[in-house]
């Protein structure tokens, strides 16, 4: 079966539909094969010579795809071009053709990326191909040549550009969004649509994405915006990928078996190409049924044989053909069954760091070693060269000696707690061969060119910072999307390791889509309305904003609802014809109905109510040694209570009590609906312990005996009262409403119930076409209804007022809104409000950066635990905490009455380690007693350096911003100041 072809879709000038089948009919790839051939008859009519292709493809050295082809052509001929395409493709050709067009042709282009990180491979990337001297970098907190032709910057930095209207952008001509979506994520993806939709207009857009399922709309999107827009899609993998599932240990607990690398899918499939449900190879389905107990159970799919002859035939020896349990193979067997099946270097993904820390330390723990000698000696210069800047009393709290140890090996972590220069060397020996295995969690599948021969996923399920979460088909394509280099390897393999809950079925549906959807996450920030309104007015931002990705998304779903509520109205008229009556309104007929039905329902729960309150109150009446009979219910039976509990609170009472099976439980309401009786009471030891067998034991006996010697109260009844018939008979609106039902005169139709039938069908469709309304008028003009609200925060708080000169609720931004302008970081309003209130006015350097960094930090966990605050309680800096919560807490009250999103609290979680650093501290003074990662503590410092930065700026008073100046170089030191540029 033939891959799927690379696909071109012009967004300007699109055929029309009057010949050739229904493209909706057409699979994806049809319809970009259509396109292609569109395209290619185009460029054979208007075709001409290409000199900048032709010169770019000498600087390259190797033949471009045709994908890479149709990109740069386009980029040639002065379009915007849209390139989609799988991890390793090679898609930044085309971004990097922008950059060789704006320096042959004097112009400027800024290359930009969602991570510092990317920014600074880019950034030595195009150093090494156009020199120093006309590359730039600007991440935030690293400016080098920002004035160069060619710059290379985070997207932030571009936004930030766009609102202060810079110099820097004269003469810009292309804009090159590595990763555009990443405007999906949630945090910092609006970034990305402001970028786009504030370009000028003569700007050229190149926009590199993952393959998505949704190209076409984005390049729609992108056409309204932008203007002429090509779309190319290409979803062959220049190197096949091979799906696999490694199975080891033995069942029970048994002896560890040697991995066997089974393939997923049967020899008949085609790897590239597997379509939809692709069939199971047999010996991986014998293996799982071996596993489960399960031989007689017919596999789901994938019946047949498989041998030799067949496409990607791996035999099955390397150990007995079952017995192998769920558990999985310990990883440093994984990586030294990869090892002997030729398929490292690997990048083996655990979904946590200590994973990834814990599966270091079990290779090392189990001698494997992945080196020779040379590569060895070559692993301990590269570190000992770069590791040259950090202190030496710092090496030993970075852990630096198990780190080059297991570098020496072949073997690394990988993850966001790392110091980056620990990162950045992992990177950089893994990338030369020298290092073979790398354990690391996803965010190493985020643009870092670290390709590998094999990709290997522990487990299918992740942590999302609430709860555990399958893996999608798009974060297992990107992860996956790693394996196979290209020019080094015929072909990458994609092995999940078998675990509990494994299902291979499931894993093939997962692995044969590779596609997802792009979905935008923008909406309007603080810093973004009052820049708007700064610049084009309060009605034009609200224009502006409409012509959002996510609007856009939003306006066509609402074509779909539209289209389903007139489906729900041409029904409802039908419903309405088929319930009409002779013998009158049947419609007011089926309204009394309906309010006898809400009467009902109204008095049973009144009675339900009442019940319950009678047997709270009993239950309140409980005393500690109480032989309770509950007669109904989960706990039916006998209890004695051992702890009253506390009273009251919504569930109501919940005494602890022992029940005849010696069990301690909470007896709530629910357990006793039809009430409770006190027979008996016995006495409870002062010392007793529910946690304590034989006290539970002597104290079931002590109830025991109570109830067998007759020792019960007399004339005990149950609390709570018996269940009560419904009120029904007694109420007077009931029988009102009954009456006047019996009296209409559709009552005595004699096909009244047919008609009630109609009318049911009425009544239920008519609630949803109310709330299918409701929806359409939500998501029409849904960014504008948000930015308003804004607006409305702004204005309260004096960030904006009203400007009547220039129209009937136009806006201007004040003094302060000027402040506000200039701070772009997530909780911008706080900051402002922080700033304008001088709650930070009185601290010293190292006070404001802890206080900053409170505002900055997201710990995104809870210990419980109260943060220490140098300084003590009473000290200026926890008077200005003090003060900043206060601010927070009014603000979150504002946002409430507004409906807007809360500003995120504060966290005091780093604030000591900061204060520590910022006063000089060595990095185990500062880190001692925390449980935050090297890597973890620089990244935070690096973004409350960032803000600190946005403050000296944007301060109203001159001291503050001394202060702030003063804070970041207090924080730029040591490992904290380093950068690989």
């Amino acid at each position: 079966m033939a891959a799927a072809p690379d696909r071109t879709t012009p967004t300007h000038g699109r055929p029309g539909r009057s010949a050739g089948p229904d493209p909706e009919t057409l699979s994806p790839a049809e319809r970009y094969a259509a396109s292609r051939e569109r395209e290619t008859r185009r460029r054979a009519r208007g075709g001409g010579d290409r000199p900048q292709l032709e010169e770019f493809r000498e600087l390259l050295g190797f033949t471009l795809d045709d994908f890479q082809v149709r990109g740069c052509e386009a980029l040639e001929e002065g379009r915007g071009v849209l390139v989609a395409a799988p991890t390793g493709a090679g898609k930044t050709v085309v971004g990097e053709f922008a950059v060789h067009l704006a320096v042959t042709s004097g112009r400027k282009a800024f290359y930009t990326t969602p991570i510092k990180a990317l920014s600074n491979q880019k950034y030595n990337d195009l150093v090494r191909r156009y020199g120093a001297d006309r590359v730039g970098l600007l991440t935030g907190d690293t400016t080098i040549n920002g004035e160069a032709p060619v710059v290379v910057m985070t997207t932030e930095v571009l936004r930030n550009m766009l609102y202060a209207g810079s110099r820097t952008l004269d003469g810009l001509a292309f804009v090159v969004m590595d990763e555009v979506h990443y405007l999906a994520d949630r945090f910092r993806g609006p970034v990305w649509e402001e970028v786009i939709i504030h370009l000028a207009d003569d700007v050229q857009l190149v926009s590199l994405s993952a393959t998505v399922s949704n190209a076409e709309e984005f390049g729609e999107w992108l056409e309204m915006v932008r203007g002429d827009t090509v779309v190319v899609v290409s979803e062959h993998r220049p190197v096949p990928l091979w799906q696999h599932v490694l199975v080891g240990r033995g069942s029970g607990g048994g002896p560890v078996a040697t991995p066997r690398l089974l393939d997923l899918y049967a020899g008949t499939v085609d790897p590239t190409d597997p379509g939809v449900n692709p069939p199971i190879n047999p010996e991986l389905l014998a293996v799982f049924r071996s596993a489960r107990g399960l031989e007689g159970t017919e596999p789901r799919r994938g019946r047949g044989r498989r041998g030799p002859g067949d496409r990607g035939y791996r035999g099955g020896g390397g150990g007995p053909r079952g017995g192998f349990g769920r558990r999985g193979a310990p990883r440093f067997a994984v990586v030294d069954a990869l090892d002997e099946d030729g398929l490292l270097p690997a990048i083996y993904f655990i979904f946590s760091r200590a994973g990834c820390e814990d599966a270091v330390g079990q290779c090392l723990a189990a001698g494997l070693r992945l080196t020779t000698p040379q590569e060895e000696a070559e692993i301990r210069l590269v570190v000992e060269e770069r590791s040259a800047t950090i202190p030496g009393e710092d090496l030993e709290v970075l852990g630096y000696h198990a780190w080059v140890e297991a570098l020496a090996r072949g073997v690394a972590a990988h993850h966001a707690g790392m110091l980056p220069l620990f990162k950045e060397t992992v990177e950089e020996l893994f990338s030369r061969g020298l290092v073979k295995a790398v354990f690391a969690t996803e965010t190493l599948a985020l643009g870092i060119n670290m390709p590998a021969r094999s990709v290997v996923l522990e487990k299918l399920v992740k942590w999302d910072g609430s709860q555990h979460v399958d893996v999608t088909p798009g974060e297992y394509t990107q992860l996956t999307g790693r394996a196979g280099r290209r020019g080094i390897d015929v072909e990458g393999h994609a092995v999940v390791v078998d675990h509990h809950g494994l299902d291979p079925v499931a894993l093939a549906g997962l692995a044969s889509k590779r596609l997802y959807p792009l979905r935008s996450s923008f909406h309007p920030t603080y810093n973004m309305a009052v820049n708007l309104v700064a610049q084009v007015g309060r009605d034009r931002a609200r224009e502006v904003l409409e012509t959002s990705f996510a609007q856009f998304q939003a306006d066509r779903g609402v074509v779909g609802l539209a289209k389903q509520a007139q489906a729900h109205a041409e029904a409802l008229q039908g419903y309405e014809k088929a319930m009409t009556c002779d013998r009158g309104d049947f419609a007011e007929y089926m309204g009394i109905r309906r309010r006898i039905a809400a009467r009902e329902a109204d008095l049973s729960r009144a009675a339900s109510a009442n019940r319950r309150a009678e047997v709270a109150a009993a239950f309140e009446k409980l005393r500690t040694g109480d032989v309770v009979e509950v007669p109904s219910g989960r706990r039916a039976g006998y209890v004695v209570v051992v702890d009253r509990g506390r009273g009251g609170g919504f569930d109501g009472p919940s005494p602890t009590v022992l029940t005849s099976e010696g069990r301690a439980k909470r007896l709530t309401l629910a357990d006793a609906p039809g009430g409770i009786a006190v027979v008996a009471t016995v006495r409870v030891p002062k010392g007793f312990n529910a946690r304590n067998a034989r006290h539970r034991k002597d104290l079931v006996s002590s109830m025991r005996n109570a109830l067998s010697d007759g020792r019960t109260q007399p004339g005990a009844q149950r609390r709570g009262g018996p269940r009560r018939g419904s009120t029904a008979a007694d109420d007077a609106e009931l029988a009102r409403l009954r009456a006047s039902l019996r009296a209409h005169p559709c009552h005595a139709c004699p096909d009244r119930e047919d008609h009630a039938r109609w009318g049911e069908r009425y009544e239920r469709l008519s609630g949803e076409h109310r709330a299918l309304v409701r929806r359409i008028e939500s998501r029409t003009g849904s960014i504008a209804k948000v930015f308003d609200r804004t607006c409305d925060v702004l204005l309260e708080l004096g960030y904006l007022a009203t400007d009547e000169d220039h129209g009937p609720g136009e806006l201007r931004v004040t003094r302060d809104g000027r402040w506000l302008r200039r701070l772009y970081a997530e909780n911008d309003l706080l900051l402002a409000e922080c700033l304008r209130r001088h709650a930070w006015d009185d601290l010293d350097a190292a006070g404001l950066a802890a206080a900053v960094c409170a505002v900055v930090y997201d710990g995104r966990r809870d210990d419980g635990s109260e943060p220490y605050v140098p300084g003590g309680p009473d000290g200026r800096l926890a008077r200005a905490l003090d003060a900043t919560t206060r601010i927070w807490s009014r603000l979150g009250d504002l946002e409430a009455a507004h409906r807007i999103d809360a500003t995120r609290r504060l966290d005091l979680g780093l604030v000591a380690a900061v204060h520590r650093w910022a006063n000089g501290r060595r990095l185990d003074a500062v880190l001692q007693g925390s449980e935050i990662a090297a890597g973890d503590f620089v990244r935070w410092c690096k973004q409350v350096v960032d803000v600190l930065d946005q403050i000296a700026q944007a301060a109203p008073s001159s001291a503050l911003r001394t202060t702030a100046r003063d804070a970041q170089h207090a924080l730029l030191r040591g490992v904290v100041a380093y950068s690989s540029v």
